[in-house]
């Protein structure tokens, strides 16, 4: 078993899932892979089964009756994680947005004394490839707007490539976390700050997926708005 492992969440990922387990495989540091699956119409969870035969004891398969979001399937890969006490526990998308390559960049900050490693895409300005200016405005204007009403000093709340020291995670009752998509990442580092953990962020390009559909919807976008909100409230009240 090596020390960090890389939950990947998966729904219709047939095009990327191959490629991107290999690729995380190929590094000369060693990394164990989850792929939690929302029981993907496309084969992906299939494809995974047929890989495990080839990594055995490194590539894992949880798979959900459903499609329940982004976030359920961290909280679930998380779990799954903390009960078979990986060191390092990474989150990554599928589709390449995050390079594998930076896996081992994240991890080194957190050896070198970080409790959450955050790969930011705003830490050294705008890194960001193949996204509409209106996305990327979304975005980086996303985490000013947590900034202000967390007071977080995070130049990236809603990345989605992270790493975290297991006693991060094994602080924050998972079961409380209900948001799915940005309001999800952005909870995750509240939470994480509000603990008082030591947060690094990592500079790393983002790539937009050039496979596969998007999950982004108008919902994601909602939730996180009111979401900051709420967690903000929650923490005033001492009820975070």
């Amino acid at each position: 078993m090596s020390e960090g492992i890389v939950v990947i969440p998966t729904y219709n990922e047939i095009e990327n899932i191959e490629t991107i387990i290999r690729a995380v495989f190929s590094h000369e540091t060693p990394f164990d892979i989850l792929v939690v699956d929302d029981n993907s119409p496309d084969g992906t969870a299939q494809k995974v089964k047929e890989l495990m035969q080839e990594f055995p004891q490194r590539l894992f398969l949880e798979v959900r009756a459903g499609k329940a979001g982004l976030g359920t399937a961290y909280v679930h890969g998380f779990k799954w994680a903390i009960a078979r006490k990986y060191e390092y526990i990474f989150e990554m998308d599928a589709d390449f947005s995050h390079n594998p390559a930076d896996l081992v960049r994240l991890q080194e900050a957190c050896k070198k004394g970080a409790d959450m490693a955050i790969g930011s895409r705003y830490s050294k300005g705008v890194n960001v490839v193949n996204w509409p200016l209106s996305r990327v405005l979304l975005s980086y204007y996303a985490s000013v707007y947590v900034k202000m009403i967390t007071g977080m000093k995070i130049h990236d709340a809603t990345a989605g490539f992270i790493c975290y020291k297991r006693k991060v995670l094994e602080s924050i009752n998972l079961d409380n976390i209900k948001f799915v998509g940005y309001a999800f990442q952005i909870e995750m580092k509240y939470r994480t700050w509000s603990n008082g953990f030591n947060i690094t962020e990592v500079p790393i390009i983002f790539t937009d997926r050039t496979k596969g559909e998007s999950k982004m919807s108008n919902a994601i976008i909602k939730e996180a708005i009111l979401g900051v909100v709420s967690l903000r409230i929650k923490k005033m009240l001492n009820r975070l």
